[in-house]
């Protein structure tokens, strides 16, 4: 082992979610209309991610053990998987992030 060994990111060869991971998204898949997956790629803080977006904009992140991982997640809740690199984010999830921080803004209001 190399002296920066246990400093280097440990790069998986998992191709599919931990367990944990992928009975919650299949189960936020499961309580939400429209869902479609966006796999984010790997950046040098986090691993591959998919981000679930409903139909009405309401979002999930998780892990899911590499693009292949990814891939398999939507065959098995059968639903669509998009690259987030080259389709970006749908719209529908920064209108839903944009209610809810008004939302949040009313009830500090509210609250003072």
């Amino acid at each position: 082992m190399g002296l920066f060994d246990r400093f280097s990111r440990r790069r998986s060869g998992r191709s599919q979610a931990s367990p944990e991971d992928a009975s919650y998204l299949a189960n936020w898949a499961r309580t939400h209309v429209g869902v479609e997956a966006y796999v984010e790629p790997q950046t040098t803080v986090t691993e591959v991610t998919v981000v679930l977006v409903a139909a009405d904009g309401e979002w999930t992140r998780r892990r899911v053990g590499g693009e292949r991982g990814a891939r398999k997640l939507g065959e098995d809740l059968h639903i669509p998987v998009y690259d987030v690199r080259k389709t970006g984010y749908p719209q529908r999830m920064r209108d839903h992030d944009a209610r809810r921080r008004i939302e949040r803004k009313r009830e500090r209001e509210r609250d003072l």
